[in-house]
């Protein structure tokens, strides 16, 4: 499958350098020759392309992963001492072996599998074939009677593609404030266990002001977003966002 053309290089062409020629091509590149520098490079292509083929089963796009195998072979290439009496082959493994883990780690954080995302895809798919065909939504049960596989599975794997998001992403600012997700999302925890009287503050909601009392007692106490309590009091969110963080801090400060 690797013998095809990946990012512009087709791979059954490569050329294979024999030592003698690596090391009459590494004595002009240490004297500044860009030409060598490339054609031992592509010299090297084989190597890049061999160990790639060990992280085949990540689902990671093939060209991306030639390419940073490239960029582990060319730091290989820089820093490899020929006083070292080693083989650069045996050098430039463990390098670019280092690279492609390195972009991995650092560009994919959260993993799903190939099954998972194929189950999520199937569902999907037969979700808006159905929805054409009936033009109502299916429930998940209904997709997963279509498509033959648990509901359960099916939930988890529309979940495992979805790309988590920062309670403190910004969804809006007017140039002095703020509003993040977090702060358009409802405390119903808080409603239902009051926590106000358990932790005696009481004292200090009772020296706010009205207004921040008010915008206290409608996000805690009834668990309502800041949209909804800026609708009921008559004035912007933007507002709402900033009376509440100065509400919270003077309740803090009087707590000490």
């Amino acid at each position: 499958m690797y013998k095809v053309e990946i990012c512009g290089v087709n791979t059954s062409k490569l050329p294979l350098l024999t030592e003698e020629e690596k090391k009459t091509l590494f004595d002009r590149i240490q004297k500044g020759d860009t030409d060598a520098r490339e054609k031992f490079i592509k010299g090297n292509l084989r190597l890049v392309l061999s160990i790639i083929q060990r992280f085949s089963n990540t689902g990671e796009n093939i060209d991306d992963l030639f390419q940073i195998g490239c960029i582990g072979l060319m730091k290989s290439i820089d820093h490899f001492d020929v006083t070292m009496n080693v083989k650069f082959s045996t050098y430039a493994v463990p390098m670019i072996i280092g690279e492609v883990r390195r972009y991995l780690r650092d560009n994919n954080s959260i993993r799903v599998s190939r099954s998972v995302r194929d189950t999520a895809y199937k569902a999907i798919y037969a979700k808006e074939a159905m929805m054409k065909e009936s033009e109502k939504e299916p429930t998940i049960e209904e997709v997963a009677q279509k498509i033959g596989i648990k509901a359960e599975n099916i939930v988890l794997a529309l979940d495992a593609i979805q790309n988590p998001v920062s309670l403190y992403e910004p969804v809006y600012g007017d140039g002095t404030d703020t509003l993040h997700i977090m702060d358009q999302i409802s405390d119903k925890k808080n409603k239902e266990d009051s926590w106000i009287e358990k932790i005696s503050l009481k004292a200090a909601i009772d020296h706010l002001s009205d207004r921040e009392h008010k915008i206290i007692k409608l996000r805690y106490f009834e668990g309502k977003t800041q949209m909804e309590v800026a609708e009921e009091i008559c004035i912007s969110q933007a507002q709402v966002s900033r009376l509440e963080k100065k509400a919270l801090s003077s309740m803090k400060h009087y707590l000490g």
